[in-house]
């Protein structure tokens, strides 16, 4: 099962104990739950939902695994040509990396794959 979760202006697709990267959450801590309300779209395997623009009573919770997480650093670098003047500065943008912990959607039958065993070739 997978489902399209926004958070933010992101959307992102995700399934259960995926690990995940979102903004920056300043309130939380480690072992701390996180709950996604705005499920756009729902898989089950055979059955799907699609919201409109969200699905009704579907959440997803996540548990905090790292609090804050830096991304990389994007350099910034201004020069005025002719000047020997220039300006060099950087930025690392926080991140909350969580881990999907349930799936809630309400009115979705969840169909498992049945795992069969390859043919035998004869040859």
């Amino acid at each position: 099962m997978f489902v399209v979760i926004e958070d933010g202006s992101h959307q992102y697709t995700i399934q259960e104990g995926d690990t995940l990267t979102i903004d920056y959450r300043a309130t939380a801590n480690e072992g701390d739950s996180i709950t996604f309300e705005s499920v756009l779209l729902a898989n089950g395997g055979g059955a799907s939902s699609i919201g409109t623009p969200v699905i009704e009573g579907a959440s997803v919770e996540a548990e905090v695994v790292e609090p804050e997480v830096k991304g990389e650093k994007l350099e910034i670098q201004k020069i005025r040509r002719r000047k020997n003047s220039r300006r060099h500065t950087g930025h690392r943008q926080k991140y909350t990396t969580v881990r999907i912990t349930s799936i809630t959607v309400p009115g979705l039958e969840i169909v498992e794959a049945e795992e069969t065993e390859p043919a035998a070739v004869e040859g």
